[in-house]
């Protein structure tokens, strides 16, 4: 290792006896579970960490810490001490492996090398110290193999091809068929590779072997897949990874030894019983790596009932311990038993509300804790289509059911391809033997993955949980040939390109497209399933569940955006305590077209006011469908906002339908006088033109017609009992002057209602914060307000300088592939530019004006991150769209189960 002097009195690395599962930030997740099992007396294999203070100094430095050898050494002594024996040694070696341990799980996307210490003097050795020749040469080959694509960077399928080669010699399908002599030949085979390909020999000497690793792991957290995973996953590029030394236990030492993946419950489901897959006289990368199928791990009781039985003990545990799903890989050597890792394991959304419930039962956990458990990513995934069981489908075959969903797509084969489909807005399905970490982008551009060989442990099943994809794994009797791009069941061929649809619940492969139907959980939300009744599906009760306490202990309201009726009514099935963004421009569409056009065309004041006597009559009407549907929760209606180009014919359109009768000398006055007015209208930046506020001052009673509309239905609908609560929103207002002269005509009208009407109206009168102006001065504009919506949509663009209908599809991916991004900001609202704004207008806002209410509008308002920023800084409500109201009110929850003063 390089040597640097820095941090003289920092350690860096710490004994498995030293640790435990809460130093994840200082030795990583599987450092820190390895230090926890330790701990708790259970059979892991003496080791220890180099701590992710250590990666960060090499990570920022390019050189490891000074201190850092004399550290290992020590460690390392004692780790031989402790073994009686030492690495590097001949007769009997002692054998590491180097494996990778962030903070956070990122599942097969940093690097592990295995049997450090083998050499071509120490295989021998280990052959006899063993008992077992083929043993010692199928773990050197497996060192040379790692060693050479992870530290060395040789690409891996060269080893996989002379393996492939070697398996075709002998004629025999999988490799526990090579013999001793078989694996000396791949030996040198590869050690020629390694020559060929990375300009030296495989190094002999043990510590040279376990250095290089080490620096290689620390490579890996920037390595592509890694900072890919991450950006998909939003986690952290600066915490660095930890890396664990761990003795070597094997589990290909014959059929009395063997490794495993276990869950203690079902990752997918969330079931409790043996969930788990087997792979005797193997190591554990080849389980996760899905190169050859497992057996269920309930069949380990026949093949060793007491290592079976002492796994189940510790599972229980391990359980009780942490009180959740725990992910567990294990080794079993000539019958012992050994602990590798444990984790909170990653889970399906139904498997994630599901066990949160059924932890809270067995009184392991309360309900603020399982409401923490649970995400609203987690339950918009439970909201998506499922197929329709009534469809007519042609079966192709069943695997396993790894990650749940209904996907549908073209068939691809390889991550290149899905990612370029993807792109020019096709659905495709990867379809691979096995997946590896190089197919990431690959999964992350795909509807769904479907391989032929692995279990629910594979890579593919891992990702594809982690992030929300569809997934069936192991259907081995699809035969995919990616070299020919194609896979066939019995006499049935797909072609890539051909649609294929995968059901990651029940692990069936359909050919051709199958159609879908809400799942139960929209069912449930939308009134159709109640839970708590005999035939209610045990998912649904665990969500009702978890959404009543959510809905307890929420502060923030939860609003929708709609503008009608129809949309109405569903939002508040959905939960919406009110409408918070109602755009009256949606009721201008259709038939209504002509009629704007006439008030746009209109030259005289009596033109203008025709037209705008014959737009109030459907204003109001819309009005009253929706304070009915609505009745007794807050309307929010924003006034006329975009240009009024957007309600013209299309100006090439229009010209060209111009030159044509002018060639027939069949003229249209009506279409030139439209044309004249598309040229007048012409705006090169029209968002930022005459729009919002600035058309209700620039066309005389244009406002005041929506105002009169709004206030005639609210009277019309107390005259009918019912109980109207209107909101009247002026949207894109930059200065408090705009804002006083709207309310001062708003007033004028509501009064002239009132006194034709008799009704006493009770109308709030506010604007939208939306454009940096007035964040910035919203102590002045609180002064003419009685709400703020923040228009966070427009907000964002007008703080960076955005046209997000051009640059989310020019540069933005660019942007996210850099790590500018690390979310676009119109995802996921962008805390220290708009953030602050918002907070910033919040808090002089209410200095003005203590009771003014808060809410926002945007799209961020039904983000998950976004509305846990909205309750910190105290808004009243979040609007949303009607769908997304459940990850709204769940979030809303989370937020004040976790908030200084909330449940705990």
């Amino acid at each position: 290792m390089s040597e640097i002097k820095d941090h003289p009195d920092q350690k860096f690395v710490y004994d498995f006896t030293e640790g435990n599962k809460d130093l994840k930030d200082l030795l990583g997740g599987k450092g820190a579970n390895l230090a926890e099992m330790t701990n708790l007396g259970l059979p892991v294999p003496p080791g220890f960490t180099i701590t992710t203070e250590a990666c960060r100094v090499y990570l920022d430095s390019g050189e490891e810490p000074a201190a850092l050898r004399d550290e290992v050494s020590a460690h390392l002594g004692a780790l031989e001490r402790h073994m009686g024996k030492k690495l590097g040694q001949t007769d009997d070696p002692l054998l590491v492996s180097v494996r990778s341990g962030a903070k956070f799980s990122m599942p097969g996307m940093m690097d592990t090398v295995l049997n450090i210490g083998l050499s071509d003097d120490s295989v021998a050795g280990l052959a006899r110290q063993a008992g077992d020749e083929r043993f010692a040469w199928d773990s050197y080959r497996r060192l040379i193999q790692m060693f050479g694509k992870t530290v060395l960077g040789i690409d891996g399928d060269l080893f996989e091809e002379a393996l492939e080669e070697a398996k075709t010699a002998k004629k025999v399908a999988v490799d526990t068929d090579l013999d001793a002599a078989d694996l000396q030949k791949l030996v040198k085979q590869f050690k020629k590779i390694v020559k060929n390909h990375a300009g030296r020999d495989f190094p002999q000497d043990a510590r040279e072997q376990m250095d290089l690793a080490v620096t290689a792991v620390f490579d890996s957290w920037n390595g592509d897949r890694a900072k890919l995973y991450r950006r998909q996953e939003r986690i952290p590029g600066d915490l660095g990874t930890a890396v664990n030394i761990c003795s070597m236990v094997f589990g290909n030492l014959g059929p009395d030894s063997g490794t495993g993946v276990a869950f203690t419950r079902d990752p997918a489901s969330g079931q409790q019983g043996v969930y788990g897959d087997y792979l005797q006289n193997a190591q554990g990368e080849d389980v996760v790596a899905g190169i050859r199928n497992t057996v269920p791990l309930a069949e380990l009781e026949k093949i060793d009932k007491a290592s079976y039985d002492q796994l189940m003990q510790i599972m229980e545990t391990l359980e009780n311990h942490y009180r959740d799903l725990c992910d567990i890989e294990f080794t079993i050597e000539r019958g012992r038993l050994w602990m590798l890792q444990t984790r909170v394991g990653k889970r399906t959304a139904g498997a994630a509300f599901r066990i949160a419930t059924q932890l809270v039962d067995q009184g392991l956990i309360d309900e603020a804790e399982a409401l923490q458990r649970v995400t609203g990513a987690q339950l918009a995934q439970l909201m998506f289509p499922r197929f329709d069981e009534e469809a007519e489908v042609e079966l192709l075959g069943r695997g396993i059911a790894a990650s749940p969903g209904a996907a549908v797509g073209k068939a691809v084969f390889d991550s290149y391809t899905a990612i370029k489909w993807s792109r020019s807005g096709e659905k495709v399905i990867l379809i691979r033997r096995e997946t590896n970490p190089d197919d990431l982008d690959g999964m992350i551009a795909a509807e769904g993955i479907l391989t032929s060989r692995g279990g629910k442990t594979s890579h593919a099943a891992v990702v594809a949980r982690g992030m929300g994809k569809t997934c069936v794994c192991g259907a081995e009797e699809l035969e995919v040939d990616t070299k020919r791009r194609r896979l066939t069941v019995g006499a049935t061929v797909v072609e890539e390109g051909d649609v294929v649809s995968i059901d990651g619940s029940t692990g069936k492969v359909y050919l051709g497209e199958v159609p879908v139907v809400p799942p139960p959980v929209v069912e449930y939300f939308e009134g159709r399933m109640h839970a708590g009744a005999d035939d209610a599906d045990e998912l649904v009760a665990a969500v009702h569940r978890i959404m009543a306490y959510a809905d307890r202990v929420r502060r923030l309201r939860v609003r929708a955006n709609a503008d009608n009726a129809e949309d109405a009514l569903r939002a508040r099935r959905f939960g919406a305590q009110g409408i918070g963004l109602c755009r009256t421009e949606h009721m201008f569409l259709g038939e209504r077209r002509e009629m704007v056009e006439k008030l746009i065309l209109a030259d005289t004041d009596a033109e203008r006011t025709a037209a705008l006597d014959q737009l109030l009559p459907l204003q109001r009407q819309d009005f009253i469908e929706l304070f009915e549907a609505m009745d007794g929760l807050p309307v929010t209606v924003r006034l006329l906002d975009p240009p009024l180009h957007e309600f013209l014919p299309d100006i090439t359109e229009l010209s060209v339908r111009v030159a044509l009768a002018e060639s027939r000398e069949d003229h249209n006055e009506n279409d030139l006088r439209l044309l004249q007015a598309v040229h007048r209208l012409h705006e090169q930046n029209p968002m930022l033109g005459l729009r919002g506020v600035r058309l209700g001052l620039v066309i005389p009673g244009l406002f005041g017609m929506q105002v009169r509309a709004i206030a005639e239905a609210a009277a019309a609908r107390k005259d009918a009992k019912g109980d109207p609560r209107a909101e009247i929103m002026i949207p894109l207002v930059g200065t408090v002057q705009e804002l006083e002269i709207v309310r001062d005509e708003a007033e004028r009208v509501i009064a002239e209602v009132e006194a034709a009407t008799g009704a006493r109206l009770k109308l709030a009168l506010g604007t939208m914060i939306e454009l940096p102006r007035a964040a910035l001065t919203a102590g002045q504009i609180a002064e003419a307000a009685e709400f703020f919506s923040f228009g966070t949509n427009d907000l964002t663009q007008t703080v960076w300088g955005f046209s997000r209908d051009d640059v989310e599809a020019s540069f933005f991916t660019a942007y996210l592939e850099k790590g500018i991004f690390g979310v676009s900001p119109f995802e996921t609202i962008d805390k220290d530019g708009v953030g602050a704004l918002v907070r910033s207008a919040v808090a002089a806002g209410r200095a003005t004006r203590p009771d003014l209410k808060l809410g926002v509008c945007g799209e961020h308002g039904g983000d998950p991150e976004s509305v846990h920023f909205f309750h910190e800084v105290g808004l009243d409500y979040v609007s949303c769209s009607p769908f997304r109201i459940p990850v709204a009110r769940l979030e809303a929850g989370r937020a004040a189960a976790v908030a200084p003063g909330g449940a705990q």
